[in-house]
C-alpha cells in the first residue's frame, strides 16, 4: 500500500483518538486528583482561596497525564492503521 493511502486512513482516526485521549485524561486527571489532594475539585487558576503552589501542581499534573495519555493513543493508533494499511502514517 502506498504511504498516502496510510497518512489518508489516519487523519480520521487520529481525529476520533485525539478527542478520545481528551475525555480519558480529563477522567483520569480528576481521579488522581481526587486521590493526591483528598479534594473532589481541582483548582481553577483564578481560585482566590487556592495558593500558587496548589494550582501550579495541578495544572502540571494535568500536563503532565494528557501529553502522556495522548502520546499512547497516537502511537497506538499509528500503530494500527500500519497493520491495516501496511504503511506508517506520516
Amino acid at each position: 500500500m502506498s504511504s498516502g493511502f496510510g497518512r489518508a486512513a489516519y487523519k480520521p482516526v487520529g481525529l476520533l483518538l485525539g478527542m478520545g485521549a481528551g475525555i480519558l485524561a480529563g477522567a483520569l486527571f480528576r481521579q488522581v486528583w481526587k486521590v493526591t489532594a483528598g479534594d473532589g475539585e481541582a483548582p481553577d487558576a483564578t481560585d482566590e482561596d487556592r495558593g500558587w503552589g496548589e494550582i501550579l501542581a495541578a495544572a502540571a499534573l494535568q500536563g503532565a497525564i494528557f501529553a502522556v495519555v495522548r502520546a499512547a493513543v497516537d502511537r497506538g493508533g499509528a500503530m494500527g492503521v500500519r497493520r491495516m494499511t501496511g504503511s506508517w502514517p506520516r
